[in-house]
């Protein structure tokens, strides 16, 4: 099934889920996240049809946010990497992560946590105003148009 293309959308969050919105897509970067590198890896983990996993690879790597590397040469075998862009999703993951931890956890509690290497403690990722310090949440923040808003006219 063919879904319909964001990236001309007038809107960051928009063409962000042409990349990354997939279900799958996601999943394959949180385990990019814990250190899986190769398809077969990333098949075990995952469940996923192959075909699935190499078309969400495939747009991942056109993308840039996987790196494709070949590893063996008889027979040809790759693993992908994060690059910048990708790990520059990790707010996103871990936002996503504390929001299942909060609200679709099972009983026993969160299958995973993260650790902040520096002091060595679980943490829960909060979002921050850079300037002030000060929590960021929707009771205390607005959205306003930005410089690549268009006009209503046009």
């Amino acid at each position: 099934m063919q879904l319909t293309s964001l990236s001309e959308w007038n809107c960051s969050i928009a063409r962000t889920l042409d990349v990354v919105g997939e279900w799958w897509t996601l999943l394959i970067i949180r385990d990019a996240f814990r250190g899986t590198r190769r398809f077969d890896d990333f098949q075990a983990s995952l469940g996923v049809a192959r075909s699935v996993l190499t078309a969400r690879l495939h747009k991942l790597t056109d993308a840039g946010v996987l790196d494709k590397r070949q590893y063996s040469e008889h027979p040809p075998r790759y693993e992908y990497q994060l690059t910048d862009k990708g790990r520059a999703l990790f707010p996103v993951v871990a936002a996503l992560l504390r929001w299942g931890d909060d609200w679709a956890a099972s009983p026993a509690g969160p299958p995973m946590q993260l650790v902040h290497d520096p002091c060595g403690e679980v943490m829960h990722p909060e979002l921050t105003c850079p300037r002030c310090g000060g929590a960021v949440m929707a009771v205390n923040t607005r959205i306003v148009p930005g410089p690549g808003a268009k006009s209503p006219a046009s």
